[in-house]
């Protein structure tokens, strides 16, 4: 089961996120999200766990609890969905012909 890891300190490894999951059963993959342009923090990560028995408990243990002095929000992921970026569109043309 993925989980989101939201309110997570910009200082917060993800070596940290998987010793603390770690605690509630077997962690297959820690992700924390950074900003493309920037490469810094943006706030959140996604742990995905090995057995959705643990992932609760890991949910009803460690939502509203503190680490590295923030408050996390721990819950099942949303499944993705479509939308998000975009490519840009194709640019203008430049004036053709006439000179």
């Amino acid at each position: 089961m993925k989980l989101y890891v939201g309110n997570i300190s910009f200082d917060t490894t993800e070596d940290t996120l998987r010793n603390t999951f770690a605690a509630h059963g077997e962690v297959e993959e820690v992700a924390v999200i950074t900003d493309r342009d920037t490469g810094r923090p943006r706030g959140f990560a996604f742990v995905t766990m090995r057995d959705d028995n643990a992932a609760r408990n890991a949910i009803d243990a460690l939502n509203g609890k503190e680490l590295d002095g923030r408050s996390l929000n721990v819950n099942e992921a949303r499944a993705k969905t479509g939308g998000g970026g975009g490519g840009g569109g194709g640019g203008g043309g430049g004036r053709r012909g006439g000179w």
